[in-house]
Parts: structure tokens; sequence; C-alpha cells
């Protein structure tokens, strides 16, 4: 299947016993922006930016978001908020890309393998906020991930990418038993984000 349009939207939500997805809005500003403060050293080099900043408010927070929610309502790009089972504490963030987004275009893409960009369906980034990567949570999240693409999805050719300077997070994705795939050098940004498959 190819990556889903707003004529094929992806599906809604993704409900597990410890966490919850659905589509990010300007309405949760608040609890993301308390997930963001908590993970902004993580954020900022997962980003290779100064973002967010230590003065980043949750008004900034609410346009950034509103822009998410609506590239997600245009079926550009997907953006889930990852929240607790009451859905009242956001525990961080999903990005679900096509390959040919704009970012990724202007990119150098290097295969690592007897692999081509062209198969990818969709480019996966996800964060969690610093205190839940303490108790597994991103493990939680990337395996039920997996299994949401492959079912819910119907895409098999998923990456999911990290910076290389990130060890927790690449430590993640190897123990899952995946394997970079592909190096991504984006313009302006330090060292290479790899892709895992």
């Amino acid at each position: 299947m190819p990556f889903p349009t707003q004529a094929a939207p992806p599906p809604a939500r993704l409900v597990a016993d410890t966490l919850l997805l659905r589509p990010i809005a300007d309405a949760d500003a608040e609890i993301d922006h308390d997930a963001l403060m908590e993970t902004r050293d993580f954020l900022r080099v997962w980003e290779q930016t100064g973002w967010p900043a230590d003065d980043f408010s949750v008004e900034d927070n609410r346009a950034d978001l509103a822009t998410l929610e609506q590239r997600h309502a245009d079926g550009v790009a997907y953006t889930y908020t990852v929240l607790d089972p009451t859905g009242t504490r956001c525990l961080g963030c999903v990005y679900v890309m096509p390959r040919d987004a704009r970012f990724l275009a202007l990119s150098t893409i290097t295969p690592l393998a007897e692999h081509r960009w062209d198969d990818v369906e969709a480019a996966v980034y996800l964060w969690v906020r610093a205190s839940e990567q303490e108790r597994g949570t991103d493990r939680t999240l990337l395996e039920h991930l997996r299994t949401w693409f492959a079912m819910a999805w119907g895409l098999r050719r998923v990456v999911h990418v990290t910076h290389e300077d990130l060890a927790q997070q690449v430590a993640l994705l190897a123990d899952a038993g995946l394997a970079p795939q592909f190096a991504i050098e984006e313009p302006g940004k330090q060292g290479r984000y790899l892709a895992y498959g």
C-alpha cells in the first residue's frame, strides 16, 4: 500500500494497555509542552538545532501543533501524540513521513546495504519524554508501532529514523532487531541520521 493520503487516510488511533496514540491537535499544547521541556536535551540532539529553546512557550508550541494538525488533516504527513491510558498525560510523539517529504528530498540519502530508498513506504520518527525512557516506554511504543504499521496501515517497508549521536535510541532500534539501512544527511545539520528497518 502506498503512503496514506487524505483520500485513503491512516488509522485514527492506536490503543494499547499502557498507552494510546491519536492525531495531535493544537489543544494538546500544554501537555505536549510539558513533555517537550522535560525532554529538551534529548530533542536538541534529535533535531540538531536549539529547539526547544529554554524560553519556548506553550503558545509557541500551540502554533507548531496547529501546523502539524493541518498537515495531518491534509494527508501530507501524520503526527500522533502518545498519551497515557487516561489521555491526560503526554508521553511523547510519533511522526510518520512520506519518503518524498520536502526535507528528505533535500537530504543526501545513502544506502548502507542493498536497499533502495524508492522502496521505502514511510519514515517514522519517535520520541518519548525523558522519564518514560527510563521506564522503557519507548521500547513498548516501538513494539506496538511495528505491528500497527504492518496490520492497520498495510505498510511493509517502514524505516525508523534517529540521529547517530542518540546512543539510547540507536540501541533501542538495534535491540529490536532492526539494522541501519540508510544514512541521511540533512542540509545544515551536523552528523547523520540513520534509518533502521
